[in-house]
């Protein structure tokens, strides 16, 4: 059995695919390399085909119709045979020495007394332009380098887990059944946040193992390409406010915390990109957004609308919404965000 899977979803990746299965090959034969073709139109079948035939003990090519990023990471579940499943972007990569690193860690913890859950480690911003690389890294937030549960989590606000981070046990994928929706993107938010209730052991190796491209002018994470899909980032949001109404957290009041946080920051994602389109029919969906939320539960709405970010994104007026924006600006510059 290998030990990770990679699932790397690609719609017309011909100019860059072969950068970050290159990056991937360096693991050997621990690792299965799941390429999944979402009914591209370029030579992405065809690269993907030529890897497999080259690497048939590692490479696995599979060609399905176009359903969006979220079907290509589902038919990179149900394909995954690997122990962990890790998922990476075809216009991303990985760091060779870190990778190792993964791959020993991980090797070691399916040895232990112990099941992990979920292995967390860093990524690094490789935004376009930058002279300056900066990296999401979690030391002083999380143990390093021991078996924790959420009671060690002590995320800081504004800081929270992303797919990049982020290696989970296949089995607990397979368990919690999360089928992300087709045709929407955005949707590696719930990737990060719908199985959170089933991990109960983590384990944080602090390496800068991911390499995050940004800055591509088409790029989904493009502030002026999120505002005008801002219909599928409202719909992944409304998505986890349903997931996190659904869960009994039975005083897990740690993992409840984390999950909240988390969900106020997307929901102030699109109060920010709501606002920046400056139209009317903009400042209705942002009001529409908090009805939902209120109608779906009370408790979540009071904590999203009544909190440090809900009472910024929700200042009254014109006057209200440029200061919410100059901050946001702020914290973009500051974080290095797109």
């Amino acid at each position: 059995m290998k030990l990770l899977s990679i699932a790397i979803p690609c719609y017309n990746s011909e100019a860059y695919m072969e950068k970050c299965i290159d990056s991937l090959l360096v693991g050997g034969e621990d690792v299965e390399i799941l390429i999944v073709n979402d009914g591209s139109s370029d030579r992405t079948a065809e690269i993907a085909d030529s890897y497999e035939r080259k690497y048939p003990t590692i490479v696995k090519a599979i060609h399905q119709e176009n359903g969006g990023h979220g079907e290509a990471v589902n038919a990179g579940i149900r394909n995954a045979t690997g122990l962990y499943f890790k998922v990476v972007d075809s216009d991303d990569w990985v760091n060779a020495e870190a990778y190792a690193q993964i791959l020993k860690t991980l090797s070691d913890l399916i040895r232990g007394p112990e099941t992990v859950d979920l292995l967390i480690s860093n990524f690094v911003y490789e935004k376009q332009g930058a002279k300056r690389k900066r990296v999401m890294q979690y030391r002083h937030c999380l143990p390093v380098n021991e078996i924790f549960g959420w009671e060690k989590v002590h995320m800081y606000k504004g800081k929270y887990l992303l797919m990049h981070s982020m290696i989970y046990r296949t089995k607990l994928l397979h368990e919690c059944g999360i089928e992300l929706p087709k045709h929407t993107f955005y949707v590696d938010n719930i990737f990060a946040f719908e199985p959170l209730p089933y991990v109960k052991k983590m384990y944080y190796l602090d390496v800068n193992f991911y390499r995050y491209f940004i800055g591509r002018d088409d790029q989904s994470v493009n502030e002026k390409v999120m505002i005008k899909r801002i219909d599928q980032q409202l719909r992944v949001n409304k998505i986890m406010v349903d997931v996190f109404h659904r869960i009994k957290f039975n005083n897990r009041r740690h993992l409840r915390k984390y999950m909240l946080s988390y969900l106020e920051i997307i929901t102030t994602i699109s109060s920010v990109m709501l606002i920046r389109a400056e139209t009317q029919e903009a400042l209705d969906k942002k009001k529409e957004l908090m009805e939902y939320i209120r109608e779906e539960d009370r408790r979540i709405y009071h904590r999203l609308r009544w909190g440090i970010m809900g009472c910024a994104s929700n200042l009254p007026g014109k006057g209200g919404r440029k200061t919410f924006i100059a901050a946001y600006k702020l914290c973009q510059k500051f974080y290095g965000f797109n």
